[in-house]
């Protein structure tokens, strides 16, 4: 098994531990679409809390769901004990945690030389927590104190721990994304909401939206395979390129850059599939006459939103788009006092924290992050009415 195995990571050109972190994320899908066979709402919460840990066992090791289990619980605790400061509490000991255990896996380097860790899973987890915290929290606040968002999402009683380890794990969501919602996983678990049965019938079929975002991920993958052996990133420190012109050293990090796209396109792709084909990616019916699904609630990329945009003005809305409105909703919105407009304080907080959340802690790290800020100052002080989506694309486009 294990020679087969790395002869299988050897012809794709990765390692077997992340040969064997591919096999499992593509095992989400099956693993998801048998979560509508289960029934009753404890029967998913259960289902979604074993799978997604048995998922990260195959994935990264039994240590990886107790690498989990601490913000986990930390968040929980949070909202059980400190429910007017849970998000607060939990934002701080979430991104704190992240930051100690990239530091201590150096998971950056790791990732580098071609392994993988529990420590890219973990970023995802920490932005759920800390919705699901800031969501509690809200629940105390008055209508008219919140914004829409908040208005949607809060929660006003608490969780039960396995409906929140279930929002968790759901799905092998935690993997790569997407990031959604508690409100909306209980009420699908619930079949309440967009969910519940109208006078259109049952929530539609996902299977056309499953088909289409496996083609997509089946294309972003062959086209990774077939460029991966000319346009490697790795080969920006070959001595072969040391010899190149200008020109030549221009056009190869183009296509490098853009060679390297495709895997995370692969990556999301799968993700979008396999929530969708649960149901969760459900979003709603089309204003059309007649009436479509809308399966966008996985979405994280427009493929050509993001190799044919405009502008850099243009790419958080179609690259990482739920982290990007994990970041508006969740710290960007909640700065900005109410009767006032945002200003420098709040874009600078909210693109640190993305820093903070995309990248471990490396000298090359820190040296690009104070580039990056003398550049965002620059923006804003020029471009205000771009400021915001404008340097959000700064540090995702590098994720």
């Amino acid at each position: 098994m294990a020679l087969e195995m790395e002869s299988m990571a050897s012809a794709i050109g990765v390692s077997v531990p992340v040969l064997r972190f591919l096999l499992c994320f593509v095992a989400t899908i099956p693993v998801s679409f048998t979560h509508r066979f289960v029934q009753s709402p404890f029967g998913k919460h259960l289902y979604a809390a074993l799978s997604g840990a048995f998922l990260s066992y195959l994935s990264f090791g039994f240590s990886s769901n107790l690498l989990f289990l601490v913000p986990m619980l930390l968040g929980y605790l949070s909202m059980v004990l400190f429910r007017p400061y849970c998000g607060f509490l939990t934002f701080l000991l979430g991104f704190g945690y992240l930051i100690g255990c990239h530091v201590y896996y150096m998971s950056g380097d790791a990732w580098k030389e071609g392994g993988i860790d529990a420590t890219g899973a973990l970023m995802v987890l920490t932005l759920k927590v800390i919705s699901c915290a800031m969501s509690y929290n809200d629940g105390l606040l008055k209508e008219e104190e919140l914004r829409e968002a908040q208005k949607k999402n809060r929660l006003i009683e608490l969780p039960s721990f396995i409906e929140y380890v279930g929002f968790c794990l759901c799905c092998g969501s935690h993997f790569a994304g997407p990031v959604f919602e508690m409100k909306d996983y209980l009420e699908w678990t619930e079949r309440k909401g967009i969910w519940a049965p109208t006078e259109k019938g049952p929530a539609p079929s996902p299977f056309g939206a499953t088909i289409q975002a496996l083609l997509q991920a089946t294309v972003c993958m062959a086209l990774y395979l077939y460029l991966i052996p000319h346009f490697n990133i790795s080969g920006l420190n070959g001595p072969a390129y040391q010899e190149w012109g200008f020109w030549k050293r221009l056009s190869y990090q183009y296509m490098s850059g853009f060679t390297a796209r495709w895997k995370y396109y692969f990556i999301w792709s799968i993700s979008e599939a396999a929530v969708i084909i649960s149901g969760l990616g459900f979003s709603g019916w089309t204003d059309t006459s007649p009436s479509k699904p809308k399966w966008d609630r996985a979405k994280n990329v427009d493929v050509l939103g993001v190799e044919f945009a405009k502008s850099s003005v243009q790419l958080p809305l179609v690259w990482n788009i739920q982290v990007s409105t994990w970041l508006r909703h969740y710290v960007y919105d909640r700065l900005v006092q109410k009767g006032k407009k945002p200003g420098f304080f709040q874009l600078l907080a909210t693109q640190t924290t993305s820093a903070v959340w995309h990248v471990s802690i490396t000298c090359n790290h820190l040296s690009y992050l104070c580039g990056w800020s003398g550049n965002l100052f620059l923006n804003y002080v020029f471009v205000p009415h771009v400021a915001f989506v404008y340097s959000t694309a700064a540090i995702h486009c590098c994720c």
